[in-house]
């Protein structure tokens, strides 16, 4: 009997791990690479295929003011922090996901994330796209935004958003100010990601923490577990912890709370204030079922969206 190509059936993809490391950094980078590697060895032993690391994961986060000599941590990717990362990565077969501030070139410095496979080799590399500009977050000085390079990667591209197929499951990455833009979680969706990483450095004001404290954790997580449900994926948003000091300042308390969710927004790992990594088992047959269900990308109405190009539309 003839083959019916469109009655082929697929074989359902296998559930995959995912880790989350939430913790602090201080100046010194040698220090702050080693607790990685100790922590990225104790996700793996816990099960983890893919490892995330929080935004700017080997130094402080140095945008609380601007000052030009620190430029100088940035370095090229690859470089030897992607070295050191790509070595780790193939030695314990696992993907990581390494978030750092990057030279591009003479005075393109980039807020990136560079995306390891489990043998080592380096898929590319996402440079964060939205860039915020508040006190104590002086991030345009620092960072030129990310747009539609053409360099030679491995990734799916729309724009400057991308995903990559990794050995155990396709990712997408985004960073810290991305996350409260529907719009990259979207696009980042239609290229076909099954989770979405942010990558965060957030944390409070500390004259602020008493009257808005709460509202503002809630609020971060409130809009990412919004990507999950809207999208069908798994979200998965690794924070930094710890007070950091700016003179001249009070500095900036980063306030942890780093969690995953899955296609419905429930929360399947979450953590506090202190140093942890959080673990969770990913199911592409719970996106599916999801999106089954929930068919909110079937019923988008692509011919009607055109207004969104527009930076606004009121009076």
């Amino acid at each position: 009997m003839e083959r019916n190509p469109g009655a082929e059936s697929r074989e359902p993809r296998a559930p995959f791990t995912i880790g989350i490391i939430q913790d602090h950094a201080t100046s010194d980078v040698a220090a702050n690479l080693q607790r990685t590697d100790r922590l990225v060895r104790e996700a793996a032993g816990k099960g983890a295929q893919i490892v995330c690391l929080k935004e700017l994961f080997q130094a402080p986060y140095f945008c609380k003011s601007q000052h030009s000599d620190r430029f100088d941590l940035a370095e090229p990717i690859p470089g030897p922090t992607t070295d050191v990362m790509q070595r780790l990565a193939h030695e314990l077969g696992v993907v990581l996901v390494v978030p750092i501030f990057e030279r591009q070139a003479a005075g393109v410095y980039r807020n990136s994330a560079a995306i390891i496979d489990a043998d080592g080799s380096l898929l590319g590399t996402y440079r964060k796209m939205h860039i915020p500009d508040d006190p104590l977050f002086n991030e345009k000085y620092y960072f030129t935004p990310g747009d539609a390079d053409r360099g030679a990667d491995t990734s799916t591209r729309l724009g400057g958003f991308k995903v990559w197929k990794t050995r155990f499951a396709t990712i997408g990455v985004l960073i810290c100010w991305d996350q409260w833009y529907p719009e990259a979680a979207r696009i980042t969706s239609l290229l076909g990601a099954e989770v979405l990483f942010y990558p965060t450095a957030i944390g409070w004001h500390p004259s602020e923490r008493t009257e808005w404290g709460q509202a503002q954790v809630d609020a971060w997580r409130t809009i990412q577990r919004s990507h999950a449900i809207a999208n069908g994926v798994y979200v998965a948003a690794p924070n930094r912890i710890g007070h950091e000091d700016e003179p001249g300042t009070n500095g900036i308390t980063f306030f942890g709370h780093s969690f995953v969710v899955d296609p419905f927004g429930r929360y399947i790992a979450e953590a506090g204030e202190r140093e942890e990594i959080l673990i969770a088992q990913c199911d592409p047959a719970l996106i599916e079922t999801v999106r089954r269900n929930w068919p909110f990308l079937r019923d988008r109405r692509i011919d009607a969206y055109g207004p969104i190009l527009s930076r606004y539309l009121g009076a």
